[in-house]
């Protein structure tokens, strides 16, 4: 099953404001039955308007830097061809592919299927109700490195992204390295799903709690006496 992981840059949050903000970057990457493959897309994009302040603090690209840069009508055809009839696996699913039919709408080519995008955002709220689900606060959660990410960029978050979703999902490789690794084959990338098999962890994961957490529970505990539910099964 081939799948892209994919993030856009954006120069503000809604693709119909006036003046219309407008996709800037697109990173994605490739995954072959859950393994990466090492053929990635990516691709800076003129917006042919300014770049807002607070655009710019997030990802840190300028109008400068983006000047000499293809319009999205320009690689529209490329981007499309990349991602054929695969399946997109993004994080906030919902903007990213407003943001993506809009700009294939200008560009005169069909939307793509909201249904063809699975949002990790919500994998992840359902898996862990009330936690944090960015993409960082998932990093921490699967230890995943993230400490290039001190700005937002398409490639790279695509990257991230790709591993915290196999860790959600349950299908992260044991030699997973996508920096390590830029073949495009898909041969071996096979050969190492099939050889693969899953296994129980040779060490448990340590405890999350801190000691004050424990403090504070033992606490808790005390004040409800017998009146906790659990001291009756105890």
């Amino acid at each position: 099953m081939r799948e892209i992981v994919l993030d856009t840059e954006t120069t503000g949050l809604d693709p119909f404001d006036t003046p219309a903000h407008r996709i800037v970057e697109i990173g994605a990457v490739e995954l072959w039955n859950q393994v990466p493959t090492g053929n990635t897309y990516h691709q800076y994009i003129n917006p042919g308007r300014d770049m807002p302040a607070e655009a710019f603090a997030v990802h840190g690209i300028g109008e400068e830097f983006l000047f000499d840069k293809p319009r999205f009508a320009d690689i529209a055809g490329a981007f499309v061809a990349f991602i054929g009839d695969a399946r997109l696996v993004i994080h906030n699913a919902s903007f990213d592919m407003r943001f993506l039919n809009a700009e294939l709408e200008w560009a005169g080519l069909p939307r793509l299927p909201t249904d063809r995008a699975l949002d990790t955002l919500m994998i992840a709220r359902r898996k862990f109700p009330g936690s944090p689900a960015s993409l960082d606060a998932l990093c921490r959660r699967f230890g995943i490195d993230n400490s290039n990410r001190t700005l937002h960029g398409a490639l790279l978050d695509s990257e991230i992204l790709a591993e915290v979703y196999l860790e959600l999902t349950g299908g992260r490789q044991p030699d997973f390295a996508l920096s390590g690794h830029r073949g495009n084959d898909r041969a071996a990338s096979a050969a190492s799903d099939t050889a693969w098999r899953p296994r129980p962890r040779p060490q448990p994961l340590p405890s999350r709690l801190t000691d004050a957490e424990r403090a504070a529970h033992a606490a808790l505990v005390a004040e409800l006496g017998d009146g906790a539910v659990w001291s009756k099964f105890g």
